[in-house]
């Protein structure tokens, strides 16, 4: 249920370029619940093609997915239902089809900031969702929560770089992380621990392809270029294109790339429902 981009239009191409990162950060996570990991029942909300799920559904005792784009609902069946140890559902992370206290771990991967119209100080579409996350968790239970951080998104992507306005669009829609901390108190949920896996990255080897930009699969993988008005996109393409011609296009993205490594690209935020 995305506030601005098309997963039905891009769920054909999204797994070319991304990877389910930092699953055993989440893995980890998942023991808060005091319960052996093959127990625990996940549900993985806002699920996307299902690249979490895949990943941890044998490992955790039972999964259950939802998502709001058919499209990428139909990615996360063709996955997850060969092995039998899933139900997937089509329904949204603000009204969570689930009995309260049923349910011993929420994860949102990447999905909160797209609940946002951009202009909301309160963050009211995270709230709502958390509040679900309690809602359904039972006492014990945790949410985990997958985000990119401003500092990570100023600092953590090569290609940001390019598109300015859509980066400013993004950093409106993804909550600060002290932010989402008060948020997390307020709807009853008690922050338990913070990991930022600093070696991550969004689309594994395909991130340090200077030429992805150019290949609109490839770009896919990452919402923020459905924020890049049209003339930023073709300046941001133009540009690429000039880089390469001129030789220093391999440059640019070390160069953009050297503070990465000190922040990451993701934060993993566990909050426990007492």
């Amino acid at each position: 249920m995305s506030t601005y981009e098309c997963y039905d239009r891009v769920a054909a191409s999204y797994d070319l370029s991304r990877r389910p990162v930092g699953t055993e950060v989440i893995a980890g996570l998942l023991t808060l619940t005091g319960r052996p990991l093959g127990e625990v029942s996940l549900l993985d909300a806002g699920c996307g093609s299902g690249l979490y799920a895949e990943a941890l559904i044998g490992q955790v005792g039972r999964l259950a997915a939802i998502d709001f784009s058919e499209g990428m609902l139909a990615r996360a069946r063709a996955k997850l239902e060969p092995t039998g140890k899933a139900s997937l559902l089509r329904a949204s992370i603000l009204d969570l089809p689930f009995a309260d206290d049923s349910l011993d771990a929420v994860m949102f991967n990447q999905v909160l900031h797209h609940l946002e119209p951009g202009d909301d100080p309160d963050y009211g579409g995270h709230a709502k969702a958390l509040g679900e996350a309690r809602r359904v968790l039972r006492p014990g239970g945790v949410a985990v929560i997958n985000i990119c951080s401003h500092e990570q998104l100023r600092q953590g992507f090569w290609y940001y770089d390019l598109i300015p306005q859509a980066l400013e669009a993004t950093l409106a829609r993804c909550v600060p992380v002290a932010r989402l901390r008060e948020i997390l108190e307020t709807v009853g949920l008690a922050f338990a621990e913070r990991v930022v896996p600093l070696d991550a990255v969004m689309q594994g080897g395909a991130y340090f392809d200077p030429r992805g930009p150019l290949d609109a699969a490839w770009r896919a993988g990452d919402s923020i270029w459905a924020l890049a008005p049209e003339d930023e996109l073709g300046d941001a393409i133009a540009r690429v294109q000039a880089l390469d011609a001129g030789g220093s296009l391999e440059s640019y993205l070390a160069e953009r790339d050297a503070r990465r490594p000190h922040c990451g690209q993701f934060t993993f935020l566990a909050a426990t429902k007492a």
